[in-house]
């Protein structure tokens, strides 16, 4: 029997219905109690379930129900969903490290089991037999007996009275219903009708719209400003300084954006002035001639190298990028009488909901925050600096709620970045040609948007190894390795973005390798198979790399032995076209590789890629599989970010960047798409992992080693010009 300490609470409450929830349990001043909620069933019947995740296109809307609704017994079609807002009962919201399903899907079983094991007990009680002679359906409890029959909703009030289950039992894969089969989005049809709302889609009575206009320079402030000519624009309504800048608030958005244009701003000098990344870039390849902090070393390490018999080196250069998400950013406040109230598409709630009370001077609980669908997320919205924008300028107009909305340039120029990096490799061939050595140094800068590292952290390993993604925990074994890392402090803003810091290191690596295979005469798949064969008494068969964090070198084999199989490695491509491969683990819970097809257009077209992608085919272990599906799409949506990846880059000069727009910014547009086929191999018995990242690392330099067989030399920076292929 249950307390009410317990992880999981059903509880009775106002008008019949039951909640559903995880954590601590208080009492409400009607004596009902009121958990942590994640699922609620109303007195029609009606199962309403929290999502808890910000949706950006990942499906979790989809998935997240459809945990809950499968060890429940409900029809999906039957099940509303509501957002989930921060708060004493939903104290940590975040979206972000492809963690949703991973790290909600047992507490959400549990939540749905335990509904349904009460339920049932509900039944049994009133019908004076065991809760084993009954089963659930559809949203009833069924005696199969005695053809007796109740709904969930007839239920509740005798539901809520029954004990609490220590441990509800959960569904085993084989009595699955929803999960593991594909289902389309419960909100696919508002989003295509154009009916669903994101950030920028926000309307309240009253609305003012703002821009803000941002330093030309990074770094650099505001002096002074002259609003006189804004001032007379019509529908321009007030003109604040802000924290970024200067703020135009008008009646509408085109109103302040012409008001902005006539704003005069004297900025103060900035120290970041002459940064030009041309510079940094070679400061970067500078600091890989000796190694940084060392992160991981097996065996000898990079002292083993000089004893190989032959030494290979190469040196790979990765650019900043920004997110551009189709939506640019956005937010919308309204302060009034001590209280705050935002509209965001944040993937940081609780963070947007603190920052404001922060900068109001009010208590967290006077901030209520409402995250709306979001228009492309990247990690760009897991900062809070957009929403701030619209605090502040809510700060100074109380009582009308105001929309600031950075256009399509100013969050190109003013966003989060992904780090510019460099990678320096030398492997260590013995007599045989065996790769018995490796040395990985990567040098970059840190996330500084939001975090100030001390110079204690910046020294300590255990800090240091949570930025070298996808070289700390790469699956291969080599009897010596030592991995490393080195900061070049740059002043761009860099923050998360997709996958974080697997893409350039993953690129650096999987390209590495082929240099490698192709030196040592050994076919690239035939190598890694190598490098992961666990029947070797020397190999083992997995190893850790955190706390909770286990690479299996066998999940990793496998997907690279079904991919071979499905994407016919064994045979030649057609004639002028070239395969590529690479793969990678990802948080150690998931496991991909691709192969491509491509080929050199005779004269590619302006704005296109130089290549061709004809095919693009995946094989995945992602665990237990929730909606087949949105795996899919994530795939898909992987090889097109990282294609685009392929074709653009931030550059700076005199502290600014210079591109503003897709018009020089590329992304992969619909004809450059490839096919693209997906392979699901990891099997049911394992947890879910998440998919939004790891769908991005392997697929540039799978691109680029084919690309390199093309061509006869290898691709080792990006992104990939028509010079680099002539």
């Amino acid at each position: 029997m249950g307390t009410r300490r317990e992880f999981i609470k059903l509880v009775a409450v106002g008008g019949g219905g039951l909640v559903l929830g995880a954590g601590r349990v208080r009492a409400s001043e009607a004596g009902d109690f009121r958990p942590n909620v994640w699922l609620r069933i109303e007195p029609d019947g009606a199962v309403v379930i929290k999502v808890g995740k910000s949706e950006m296109g990942q499906g979790v809307r989809t998935a997240l129900p459809m945990i809950v609704a499968e060890e429940l017994d409900v029809e999906l079609a039957s099940v509303r969903i509501e957002q989930a807002q921060p708060g004493p009962d939903f104290k940590s919201l975040g979206t972000g490290g492809s963690r949703s399903v991973m790290r909600s899907f047992a507490p959400l079983r549990q939540a749905g089991a335990a509904a349904r094991a009460m339920l049932v007990g509900a039944a049994a009680a009133r019908w004076g037999v065991a809760s084993a002679e009954c089963r659930s359906e559809s949203g009833a409890v069924l005696h199969p007996a005695s053809g007796r029959r109740l709904a969930y909703r007839e239920l509740l009030a005798d539901a809520a009275r029954q004990p609490v289950p220590e441990s509800p039992r959960l569904k085993g894969p084989g009595e699955f219903k929803l999960i593991g089969r594909p289902q389309p989005r419960v909100d696919g049809p508002e989003i295509v009708a154009g009916r669903a709302r994101y950030g920028s889609d926000v309307r309240l009575p009253g609305l003012r719209h703002a821009v803000v206009a941002r330093p030309p320079v990074l770094g650099a402030r505001v002096s002074s400003f002259d609003a006189t000519a804004t001032k007379r624009v019509g529908g321009v309504r007030e003109v604040v300084e802000i924290s970024s800048g200067v703020a135009v608030v008008a009646d509408s958005t085109w109103a302040a954006l012409r008001g902005r244009d006539a704003l005069h701003v004297t900025w103060k000098d900035s120290p970041h002035g002459s940064f030009d990344s041309a510079a940094y870039t070679a400061a970067l390849e500078r600091a890989t001639a000796s190694p940084g902090l060392t992160v991981r070393k097996d065996g000898a390490g990079r002292e083993a190298l000089a004893g190989a018999a032959r030494r290979i080196e190469a040196l790979y250069m990765y650019p900043f990028a920004a997110h551009a998400a189709v939506e640019p950013v956005n937010s919308t406040a309204l302060v009034r009488d001590g209280r705050c109230e935002v509209w965001s598409p944040t993937q940081a709630p609780n963070t947007l909901q603190e920052m404001a009370a922060s900068v109001l001077g009010i208590q967290a609980g006077a901030v209520t925050v409402n995250v709306t669908l979001l228009g492309g997320g990247f990690g760009r919205r897991l900062g809070v600096d957009f929403d701030r924008d619209a605090v502040e300028v809510a700060r100074a107009m109380p009582g009308t709620p105001v929309q600031v909305l950075r256009t399509r340039e100013d969050d190109m120029v003013h966003g989060y970045f992904q780090a510019a990096s460099a990678h320096r490799l030398i492997a260590g061939l013995d007599g045989s040609d065996r790769l018995v050595a490796l040395e990985h140094r990567k040098v970059s800068t840190p996330h500084n948007a939001r975090n100030v590292f001390s110079d204690e952290q910046k020294r300590d390993p255990s800090v240091v190894r949570g930025w070298t993604w996808g070289i700390y925990d790469q699956p291969y074994y080599v009897p010596a390795f030592e991995a490393s890392y080195a900061i070049v402090e740059a002043p761009v803003p860099i923050g998360p973005w997709r996958s974080v810091f697997s893409p350039s290191s993953v690129f650096a690596r999987e390209c590495f390798l082929d240099e490698v295979a192709q030196a040592s005469g050994k076919d690239p798949l035939a190598l890694r198979l190598a490098l992961l064969d666990t029947s070797d008494p020397g190999v083992p068969a997995s190893f850790k790399t955190s706390d909770d964090e286990r690479v299996d070198r066998r999940r990793m084999r496998r997907v690279f032995e079904v991919l071979a199989e499905r994407a016919g490695l064994g045979r030649a491509a057609p004639a002028g076209r070239a395969l590529g491969l690479a793969g990678n683990t990802f948080h150690s819970s998931a496991y991909i590789a691709y192969v491509v097809e491509v080929s050199r257009p005779a004269r590619p077209a302006p704005g296109r890629l130089p290549f061709v992608v004809h095919r693009v085919v995946c094989a995945i272990d992602c665990g237990l599989v929730i909606n087949p599906d949105m795996v899919a799409q994530q795939v898909e949506s992987g090889v097109i970010w990282s294609l685009s990846n392929m074709k653009n880059e931030i550059t700076f000069k005199d502290g600014r960047a210079q591109q503003e727009s897709y018009a020089d910014f590329p992304v992969l547009t619909i004809e450059e798409a490839p096919n693209v086929e997906t392979h699901l191999v990891g099997a049911r018995e394992n947890d879910p992992s998440g998919i939004g990242e790891t769908v991005v690392c392997p697929l540039a330099p799978a691109v680029a080693n084919a690309l390199s067989r093309l061509i006869g030399r290898r691709i080792r920076r990006l992104p990939v010009r028509a010079d680099d292929l002539a």
